[in-house]
């Protein structure tokens, strides 16, 4: 028996479904704070997945390819309502960011940039650093306890992700086998780990022209790139701008910065750079070259997850990649935090933004980030000249 079936739904798969939407209409912050989002509302406060769900579907997020809250949108849908649940919970997470950054795409291209975005972005990137700062915490707190082996493997994925500043996938499988040997002690074997790792090859889709050029390299992007948004902006800056040239420096900066000021997952950016190479076949085909290999791989993966879940072996496997997966994300947040924060008005921009989310518990996210995209309107003419 699954753990599905042994804990019926609580809730129905339309309020899961509309939970989403409105996560990928207001979820700022990029991918580390949208999992602790999905931790918070769907585990601590609605109840609706259980703790070990959730910590395999983060698991599962860290060591397949492609955007990290995406695939864990995606798994958490296919708990209780299997393909069905993961297909309404990836559509419905990525849609609202979708046709955010479409209408950004045109406007973008009607009026010649976005010059005010580079001030808007000034105070919404240094938010955004407080408020994943304090996401991470929540996580390392809620889900390392009090276990010295899972918080050194935190602090050493912490440090490596700050020193090579990408998030290397081998250390976080490394990290599941050194808690499995430590607690399970294996005799040879033993098939404790059972089929923890399907990884399946995912095929390209075909398109003619340039469109086929977009769709090849972002399914590339998608199936090959592990973790967050950190880790796919220098492959894509590499591919878009240094290979194929179909960008400018500043165009794929801008494209970035749409990226952050949007709610719901960073890699959503595809679609902005899809919609300035080729319209919106381009931005449509990019998308969902980005994000169905991850869907694919979740949900090809998922059984595996939830049949062997309350073995002990992968029980100690699945801590060990999440404490990995916690140390990265805290290590993303000290690498995109030298980025953001260029200067003393936006370290205290990142300071006010986390204070206020430690005090304030209920204080919604977006409020935070409106209130920074406004004082960043506001400083940006005094610290910079256009």
């Amino acid at each position: 028996m699954t753990a599905s079936t042994l804990t019926p739904a609580t809730y129905r798969l339309w309020q899961l479904t509309r939970y989403f939407l409105k996560l990928g209409a207001l979820g700022f912050g990029g991918p580390v704070a949208l999992v602790g989002y999905m931790h918070r509302d769907l585990v601590e406060r609605r109840g609706w997945i259980a703790e070990a769900d959730y910590k395999k579907g983060l698991a599962l997020a860290q060591i397949a390819p492609g955007p990290l809250a995406a695939q864990l949108a995606i798994y958490l849908g296919y708990v209780h309502y299997r393909v069905l649940g993961a297909t309404a919970a990836g559509f419905a997470f990525v849609l609202p960011s979708f046709l955010m950054v479409l209408a950004l795409g045109w406007a973008y291209q009607a009026f010649g940039g976005l010059p005010w975005m580079q001030a808007v972005f000034y105070g919404v990137g240094a938010a955004v650093i407080g408020i994943m700062a304090i996401s991470a915490h929540k996580l390392a707190t809620k889900n390392l306890k009090s276990d010295r082996l899972l918080w050194a493997i935190f602090a050493v994925l912490a440090l490596v992700t700050i020193v090579t500043q990408s998030e290397i996938a081998w250390l976080f499988i490394t990290a599941g086998l050194l808690v499995w040997l430590v607690r399970c002690r294996p005799r040879p074997w033993s098939g404790t780990l059972g089929a923890a790792l399907p990884l399946p090859l995912l095929p390209a889709v075909y398109d003619p022209g340039l469109l086929l050029q977009l769709t090849v390299f972002f399914a590339k992007a998608g199936a090959f790139v592990f973790g967050s948004g950190l880790a796919i902006v220098p492959f894509l800056y590499g591919g878009i701008v240094s290979e194929h040239h179909w960008l400018t420096d500043k165009q794929f900066v801008d494209a970035v910065a749409v990226a952050m000021i949007t709610p719901g997952p960073v890699v959503i950016t595809t679609g902005f750079i899809g919609y300035l190479v080729a319209g919106l076949p381009g931005a449509c085909l990019a998308a969902l070259a980005t994000f169905l290999p991850c869907y694919l791989i979740t949900v090809l993966a998922a059984p595996h997850f939830k049949k062997h879940g309350k073995r002990t072996g992968l029980v100690a496997f699945v801590d060990g990649i999440t404490a990995a997966a916690i140390g990265a994300i805290a290590g993303s947040v000290v690498v995109l935090a030298q980025r953001s924060l260029t200067d003393l008005p936006t370290v205290l921009l990142a300071i006010a933004a986390a204070a206020l989310l430690w005090k304030l518990k209920k204080l919604p996210e977006p409020v935070v980030v409106a209130g920074a995209a406004l004082l960043g309107v506001a400083l940006f003419p005094l610290t910079h000249h256009f």
